[in-house]
């Protein structure tokens, strides 16, 4: 079983919060940063198994710029990795 490794990004939007995968292009939303987190983790994970059942790249190059991992925010309350264990089958 393969493990990826991706980064989420949780920020205070006017009533709710706002959750973002920049590696996948995926964002979810919550009314707590808890609840924001578990709805981008499952966007994630709904993502990856789309992208391949379907044979469609996941990724999404992320500018420097752009990318967490090289700053942190203004606008972010936390920035946090998560895991995702994906199950190859193949069949002939």
């Amino acid at each position: 079983m393969d493990m990826f490794v991706f980064t989420g990004i949780i920020w205070k939007e006017e009533k709710e919060h706002g959750a973002r995968c920049p590696e996948l292009d995926v964002a979810s939303q919550g009314k707590t940063p808890d609840e924001a987190r578990k709805n981008l983790l499952e966007a994630a994970t709904l993502h990856l198994e789309g992208s391949f059942e379907d044979g469609l790249p996941y990724l999404r190059p992320v500018p420097a710029e752009e990318d967490p991992r090289n700053s942190f925010p203004a606008e972010a309350l936390e920035i946090f990795k998560f895991k995702v264990d994906v199950a190859v089958t193949a069949y002939a």
